[in-house]
């Protein structure tokens, strides 16, 4: 039988889509922290300046987080609870993906995550307390981000069956989320509408996309492109790989094993020598394997061990912790309390919006797209963690920009200008060496080590993540 020819990505639909999910995966997280200045004036709405529209207070809404004095440490509570259960349960997804099917998990997270934005927008019309507010909105921050980490291990591990083009394009999505939150928290706060509605507005935005994300997953098994690489992923269990030429070529540390199953014979490939022989005792121990009507290749792989990769790869996990952990002890709990000294009240409004979120994400999605133009030169990979240990820099830099209720240390860079241009360096430096080092990471191992030593990069991603939201309270308490 011919092998079944693999179908086209007619419009590139499934490339589309998967860049849709990208998006969808890490909205929760971008419309949270992008929020920051509505939730802070929710917090403290006796003591925080409110909007003023026609000389009538509107309520609590959009106003820059400057104005804001942050007595329950929001930003630092919301990049904490963030994180925390994006690292507990990517271990955990990791130990049950055999156990739940992907489609259960997928869709239940993408439920889950919209009954959660459903919740945060209803509370926006309504009036409780402070402190219960506080409650109800950390434990929907938790609970969103649960369901973040386990669509986003369960769409990686369906990735892993498409070509690599694919990959990227769902982490484009994923860079794409934040500069969709800040247009839309943009767009709300321009449309003129009271503040209580602006929010309202800005909070339904991620609901549509959830919805949508929904759509596109449920649409994915209908397309025949999709299809062929979601059927054929079963069959290929580790160790097996369909007959191409380069599947005869002889492996350079022992010989191939291809099993015919028509006529049940045994072609032992040994050093240019073809051996026809039938299968023994010991042979039957290997199953004839079948996938679209073409004979299987078995090569075995020694199992790759978790120290021997850590060893290979420990560099470049040092250096996505220590770049997490330098961005989320300062992003947003300290640059979004960054106030301008300008005296144009519409600048002051959008101040935080554009100089804090919009530029980071911006930045940081021209930071990632320079590794495909310049690549770290791997003889020089031992010096990569001192360059990215200058990133700590930014921390003295940023505490010393001009942070209203401050306490202790001085405000030495009080101009709108010096906060701009540490906001576009530290960006674009964030997603060049995050990008960098997760694409050197595979290169440092073989080929078959190559699956572990992304998930364990993946592993000291998030931890640098829960680094960086801890350490963002000790400096916090140093302002």
């Amino acid at each position: 039988m011919a092998p079944q020819t693999r179908p086209k990505d007619s419009f590139h639909c499934v490339g589309i889509i998967f860049f849709l999910l990208g998006l969808g995966t890490l909205l929760p997280w971008n419309f949270f922290i992008t929020a920051i200045p509505y939730f802070q004036s929710r917090l403290t709405a006796r003591n925080c300046s409110a909007v003023v529209d026609d000389g009538n207070r509107t309520g609590p809404g959009l106003e820059p987080a400057s104005l804001c004095s942050d007595d329950f440490n929001f930003s630092n509570w919301l990049a904490l609870l963030s994180q925390l259960p994006l690292l507990l349960f990517t271990l955990l997804n990791s130990l049950l993906y055999q156990c739940i099917p992907d489609a259960v998990r997928i869709l239940g997270s993408l439920l889950g995550i919209l009954l959660l934005f459903v919740l945060t927008a209803v509370l926006v019309q309504t009036e409780v307390s402070p402190q219960s507010f506080f409650s109800l909105t950390m434990a929907s921050v938790w609970l969103i981000n649960s369901f973040c980490a386990v669509l986003q291990g369960s769409l990686f591990g369906q990735l892993g069956s498409f070509p690599q083009g694919y990959s990227t394009l769902f982490l484009s999505g994923q860079g794409m989320a934040g500069t969709f939150a800040a247009v839309a928290m943009l767009l709300s706060m321009a449309s003129g509408a009271d503040a209580q509605t602006s929010a309202l507005s800005y909070f339904i935005t991620p609901c549509v996309g959830t919805l949508v994300s929904i759509a596109c997953y449920l649409l994915l098994p209908h397309k025949d492109f999709a299809r062929y690489y979601l059927e054929k992923k079963p069959l290929e269990e580790p160790g097996y790989e369909p007959e191409t030429k380069a599947g005869l070529l002889v492996p350079e540390d022992g010989p191939a094993i291809i099993q015919e199953t028509t006529d049940r014979e045994l072609l032992n490939l040994s050093n240019g020598n073809n051996n026809v022989a039938s299968p023994g005792p010991e042979d039957t121990a290997a199953p004839a394997l079948i996938a679209n009507g073409s004979p299987r290749v078995a090569v075995v792989t020694p199992k790759p061990s978790v120290l021997g990769v850590l060893r290979k790869i420990w560099q470049l996990a040092l250096c996505i912790v220590m770049v997490f952990s330098v961005t989320l002890s300062v992003f947003p709990a300290i640059t979004a309390g960054v106030a301008s000294t300008s005296a144009n009240e519409t600048w002051i409004k959008f101040f935080t919006p554009v100089c804090c979120f919009l530029l980071f994400n911006i930045m940081d999605w021209l930071g990632r797209s320079a590794t495909s133009y310049f690549l770290w030169p791997e003889r020089f990979l031992p010096l990569l963690p001192g360059a990215v240990g200058l990133r700590l820099l930014f921390v003295p830099l940023l505490l010393l920009c001009n942070i209203p209720h401050r306490a202790h240390l001085p405000t030495l860079f009080r101009q709108d200008a010096w906060f701009v241009l540490f906001m576009v360096v530290f960006s674009l430096s964030n997603g060049y060496f995050v990008s960098l080092s997760m694409c050197l990471a595979p290169k440092q191992v073989k080929p078959h080590e190559s699956e572990l030593a992304g998930a364990m990069m993946t592993f000291f991603l998030a931890l640098g993540l829960s680094c960086g939201a801890a350490m963002s309270f000790v400096l916090k308490a140093l302002l």
